[in-house]
Formats: C-alpha cells, structure tokens, sequence
C-alpha cells in the first residue's frame, strides 16, 4: 500500500478561522479528515504535514523523494500558501525530487491580488487544482491515483 502525502504551507493551519468568505470555513483537520477518506478506497494512507517553514517543506518534499523512489509513496499533494508565489527554493525541491507533485490552491489565485497570479511552483508541478474550496484536495488525490494507475 503506497502512501501520499499532503503538504500544507504557512498560515493552512488558520483554516475555518482566516478569512472565510475566500477560504472557507472547514479546518485543516477537516481537509486532513477528507484525504484520508479520499485516498482510503483506493488502498493508500495519507500522511498530512503543515508547515509555516520553508525548511521543513522542503526537508518533506525531500523524504517524499527518497520515498517515491522507493515505491513506498505516489505523491504530494501540496498547498504551499504564500510560498507558492515567491519560492523558488521549493520549486527546485519539486524538480530536484522528482515526486510528483500536484498544487493546489483552495481560492482561485487568478482572480485575485495580481501578486498571487505567478506561481513558482506550477512549472515543477505534475499538475494544478485551483478554486474548488478545500475539495481541490479530494481532486488533487483522485488525480495522483489515476496518474499512478497509468504509470
């Protein structure tokens, strides 16, 4: 049973808290709730991990490299918040990995502050969800699980 890890950045673990009219009110530990019911029926665990440091993401994304290459993990999803538009420290973790990573963004970043249009990450990403609230995890799960059954 190979396993996926589910990588939160800074300020996710305010969720349901931090400004509901764009993120919602369901809480990390709700996501978490939700990726691993996502995940369970198709025979893979889920390890969630937040973060507001850069360095723990990328000592993360780092093991989930050593353990994709092993077999052991099919991928990560991650929601790295603000780090997603000014990290290129991260978007080098991604490729230098090689794990498949697919980004997600529970608002729509496009349709918001110009600042948040660029992602460093999406260039490195094997795939991107955006705007689908907190079900942009379920989505981003289903997507890796297919990408691994087409491996």
């Amino acid at each position: 049973m190979a396993s996926i890890l589910v990588l939160n950045g800074p300020n996710l673990n305010l969720l349901g808290t931090r400004e509901p009219g764009i993120y919602g009110a369901a809480t990390l530990a709700d996501v978490e709730a939700l990726c691993l019911a996502t995940a369970q029926p198709h025979g893979h665990t889920v390890t969630c991990l937040q973060s507001n440091h850069e360095g723990a993401l990328i000592d993360a994304l780092h093991e989930a490299g050593r353990a994709h290459r092993a077999g052991e993990l099919i991928g990560v999803v991650f929601n790295a918040g603000g780090y997603t538009h000014s990290s290129v420290a991260l978007h080098d973790a991604i490729k230098g990995t090689g794990v498949p990573v697919i980004e997600v963004h529970i608002s729509n970043v496009h349709a918001r502050e110009p600042f948040r249009n660029h992602s460093c990450l999406s260039p490195a990403a094997a795939g991107i969800v955006v705007g689908f609230g907190v079900d942009g995890y379920r989505l981003a799960i289903e997507g890796l699980v297919a990408r691994a059954k087409n491996a």
